[in-house]
């Protein structure tokens, strides 16, 4: 059984890093990106298992990630994919925005490992069930 692909798409490097040291550890593949368009190319040749993405960066931002992930993919596909927020920003709206353009769960920054790994195994484990039925 192959590892879970992970994509993490951050401008903060210290995110970064911390996310791949505590995701590699519990056995995970992660690939990084620091911005939208490398994300956009990663995710046109990549297959990721789920994706943990930051809201505000410079630039383009997370929900400008997710309409373009939304326009590019077909719907069952788009569904079914599994999308981590992460902001330092969360306000009751933000959280529900990202919630109804498909985010399957949110974590405030900063976050701890533990808060981190408990989140991505939940959602992988929906991911699974879903694919179950």
């Amino acid at each position: 059984m192959r590892a879970k692909r992970i994509l993490v798409v951050d401008d903060d490097k210290i995110v970064l890093i911390s996310c791949k040291r505590v995701l590699e550890a519990e056995g995970y593949q992660v690939v990084l990106v620091s911005n939208v368009e490398e994300a956009l190319e990663l995710l046109g040749r990549i297959h990721f298992d789920l994706m943990i993405m930051d809201i505000k960066m410079p630039d383009r931002d997370g929900l400008y990630l997710l309409e373009k992930i939304k326009k590019n993919w077909p719907l069952e596909k788009w569904e079914e994919f599994p999308i981590l927020a992460t902001s330092g920003y969360s306000t009751l709206d933000t959280i529900n925005n990202l919630i109804e353009r498909g985010a399957k769960d949110f974590l405030a920054k900063p976050f701890t490992p533990d808060e981190l790994l408990s989140s991505v195994k939940k959602i992988l484990r929906k991911g699974e069930n879903h694919g179950k039925r």
